[in-house]
């Protein structure tokens, strides 16, 4: 039987993002200020990769989140990223008293943290996906994390980074950890996507009892021009 972690990005806007969801046929994706995630079904045929331009339009690049799904001839890759996909049923997740939760007002803040560390795409509504938290120093966040897709089962961490003024105190340790705990106290299990590259980070995950589950590609495609709808 399938997982729904096989194809995550569909499996959660099929299911508990059902409410973010904008649909052509079996296409999905996220609105582009809240992720930049567009998801077919695992067998796309042609008439999916015309909703796929249906719902894009004509030369728009759509990213499709750690799935197999490759474009039809005459679409152009405009960027690969290999990625790991990792489970975590046996971290030891925890509480943290310093982490607060972080909302809409702490948008701006959460956007310029995100510009000077790089964790990956985070949009103005972003942190509607799911429960976000930070640390903050003498008022100023430093560091934070949160969840993103949600494939029914499961909810992945995300957005975790620090400033780099307050790296080596073990802030994204704790925040993960602490993000996880709030997962597992809904029932579900925590997991995470990292670029294949992201050799430091991939060390700490696995070093807090993430395990690899399997390899998957994060691709950018450019729709055509001209696409029969």
């Amino acid at each position: 039987m399938a997982s729904p972690l096989d194809n995550p990005a569909w499996a959660s806007l099929a299911g508990p993002h059902a409410r973010f969801a904008q649909r052509r046929g079996r296409v999905l994706r996220y609105p582009e200020d809240v992720a930049p995630f567009l998801a077919l079904p695992d067998d796309p045929g042609e008439q999916d990769w015309r909703d796929v331009a249906g719902l894009a339009g004509p030369g728009a690049v759509v990213v499709l989140a750690a799935t197999s799904a490759r474009p039809p001839s005459g679409w152009e890759v405009v960027d690969t990223i290999p990625g790991v996909q990792l489970v975590g049923e046996e971290v030891a997740a925890a509480a943290d008293p310093e982490a607060v939760r972080l909302g809409p007002a702490d948008v701006p803040e959460m956007l310029d943290l995100v510009e000077r560390t790089r964790p990956g795409p985070f949009r103005n509504r972003t942190v509607e996906l799911g429960t976000y938290l930070g640390i903050r120093r003498c008022g100023v966040l430093v560091a934070m994390a949160g969840e993103r897709l949600h494939p029914p089962g499961y909810t992945e961490i995300s957005a975790v980074c620090t400033d780099p003024a307050y790296r080596g105190q073990g802030l994204a340790t704790r925040l993960v950890l602490a993000i996880a705990d709030g997962i597992r106290q809904r029932g579900e299990t925590p997991m995470l996507h990292a670029a294949a590259s992201n050799t430091a980070a991939i060390r700490l995950y696995l070093s807090l009892g993430f395990v690899l589950r399997r390899r998957p590609d994060f691709v950018a495609v450019r729709v055509p021009v001209a696409v029969g709808v």
